[in-house]
């Protein structure tokens, strides 16, 4: 059985909630086995998915930025979402990325929500893409 780690940055606690609900849906309906680790920012996401690399078969990096008025919000996208394709990509391991990257709580909400008909949940969406790395795997012909 393929082992996940989820990665929660919980700092907006009722935007991650709903994002670490619907991933560990979907895993357990794929029969992946899931623990999930706090943290409490996504700055942190990086460095946690790098000391357990060894430990699972894939990760899910779940979260939320919120824009503010300086360019903060910048700065930690760019350096977490670069960590987190070169950690990837040099250990051969599928990271989904659920960090939601918001303008206003509205958006952020809107794309965490567990019903939404319009826009699917990113933790659902950052766990497919895991789960679709770790299925596909070469058929003989």
């Amino acid at each position: 059985m393929k082992k996940i780690l989820i990665l929660n940055s919980n700092y907006y606690k009722n935007i991650s909630k709903n994002l670490v609900l619907n991933a560990k849906k979907k895993f357990i309906q794929n029969k992946f086995l899931v623990h999930i680790l706090d943290v409490p920012g996504v700055y942190e996401i990086p460095l946690a998915i790098k000391k357990n690399i060894k430990k699972y078969d894939g990760f899910v990096a779940l979260g939320c930025v919120i824009k503010g008025e300086t360019p903060h919000f910048d700065f930690i996208c760019s350096s977490v979402f670069n960590s987190i394709l070169n950690i990837s990509t040099n250990y051969s391991k599928p990271i989904g990325n659920g960090i939601i990257t918001a303008l206003n709580v509205k958006q952020a909400k809107n794309r965490s929500t567990i019903n939404n008909k319009n826009k699917p949940n990113k933790g659902s969406e950052a766990a497919n893409a895991v789960i679709m790395i770790l299925k596909n795997e070469p058929k003989k012909i």
